[in-house]
């Protein structure tokens, strides 16, 4: 990482972050993890001793050689966009940066001592000024709270559960981190968006940019709120059997659903929590150490209890109705698994049953592909 100042900002004024910890735009799920993992003892001396075994210093040595670092003299735009997320998140090193040559649309944050970051030319040709603000803002967020880290450990184990395949149990077990590693990435891809509003802070080009994403550089064909009405459909159509098909397409990612993010983003984005580090009211980083990790995570219990409570997903509800007692649950788990709408179950009208249909498009700084993603997946 070079110690590079923020000498050259856009025009546009923003408000800026001094000091700003990471937790200020963390999704509970996320910051939850980080505070635990933060305070573990000894945490960082494995991670220095695991880095031996990682490819980070090949990666470092692949992109300085096969593709084009940001800088004054090349990507000149870019190079002024991630100082003036560095600038506007307060993060003191300006990591360095690369494009690649790849039609695919795609960004990234990794590292274990020193994070770099990486974009795609699809993506640079895709988004305009204020859309690839927001995901070089992203990528500084990852940053920022230090995700490269452990996405670089995503990265080696998914490598090594290719490795050990074949060994008894050997799979299983390596599954089951990588498995629950990609459930708190998800989460904190969620931060990372957060993050890049925050830089940008125009809440409908982070939208448009990620509307892009899942349909191309068509923007005179696509609309941002009949894309994020696509994710209200996707949230409360269907039955109990969508609900399940929904958890089954999302476990193999490492990202949510585009649609998903720019839904949560826009709630996000008019929340109090939001508004109130726009008026400079939120943590420091002086203070990250005197975080209680149990705090943390009764936050993040509650936003889940949240979540369950507000979901339109037609599981969440029923798990909302049986934590508050509801009666005849026997007749809402038929109707709900079947389709079956208007029948008398016990207690009145069970909701009507509906096909829900789940996109299987990549929700990721990147075009769809398939669900088996790596964790060298765009963000």
């Amino acid at each position: 990482m070079t110690d590079t100042s923020h000498e050259s900002v856009p025009s546009r004024q923003r408000r800026r972050f001094p000091d700003i910890s990471s937790r200020a735009y963390e999704h509970p799920a996320d910051r939850s993890a980080l505070v635990a993992l933060r305070k573990l003892s000894g945490f960082d001396t494995v991670f220095k001793a695991l880095s031996g075994l990682l490819p980070e210093r090949s990666l470092r040595l692949l992109f300085l050689s096969d593709s084009v670092r940001v800088s004054d003299a090349q990507f000149a735009h870019l190079n002024d966009m991630l100082r003036d997320a560095c600038y506007i998140l307060d993060l003191k090193k300006v990591p360095p940066m690369y494009v690649t040559q790849n039609p695919q649309p795609n960004a990234m944050c990794i590292g274990l001592d020193e994070p770099i970051i990486v974009v795609s030319t699809g993506l640079v040709e895709l988004l305009d000024e204020e859309e690839m603000r927001a995901v070089v803002g992203h990528e500084v967020g990852h940053a920022l709270s230090g995700h490269s880290v452990y996405r670089t450990i995503l990265l080696f184990l998914t490598n090594l559960a290719l490795k050990v395949a074949w060994i008894p149990l050997g799979n299983v077990a390596i599954m089951a981190i990588v498995t629950a590693l990609r459930e708190w990435f998800r989460k904190s891809e969620l931060s990372a968006d957060r993050a890049g509003l925050l830089v940008g802070q125009d809440p409908r080009a982070s939208m448009r940019g990620l509307m892009k994403i899942a349909g191309g550089n068509h923007l005179h064909e696509m609309n941002v709120d009949a894309f994020l009405a696509q994710a209200d459909e996707y949230e409360k159509s269907g039955d109990l059997r969508d609900s399940v098909l929904k958890i089954l397409n999302v476990l193999p990612r490492t990202h949510p659903f585009t649609a998903v993010r720019a839904a949560e983003l826009k709630k996000w984005s008019e929340s109090r929590d939001f508004q109130r580090i726009m008026d400079g009211h939120y943590p420091k980083r002086d203070e990250d150490k005197d975080t209680s990790v149990t705090d943390s995570f009764r936050e993040s219990a509650a936003h889940y209890a949240d979540t369950v409570r507000t979901s339109k997903d037609p599981l969440m509800k029923l798990v909302g109705d049986i934590a508050g007692g509801a009666g005849d649950l026997g007749g809402k788990l038929r109707d709900k698994f079947t389709g079956a709408g208007g029948g008398n179950t016990g207690g009145g009208n069970a909701g009507k049953g509906g096909s829900g249909a789940t996109d299987g498009s990549e929700g990721t700084w990147r075009r769809p592909g398939s669900a088996e993603e790596g964790p060298e997946s765009g963000t």
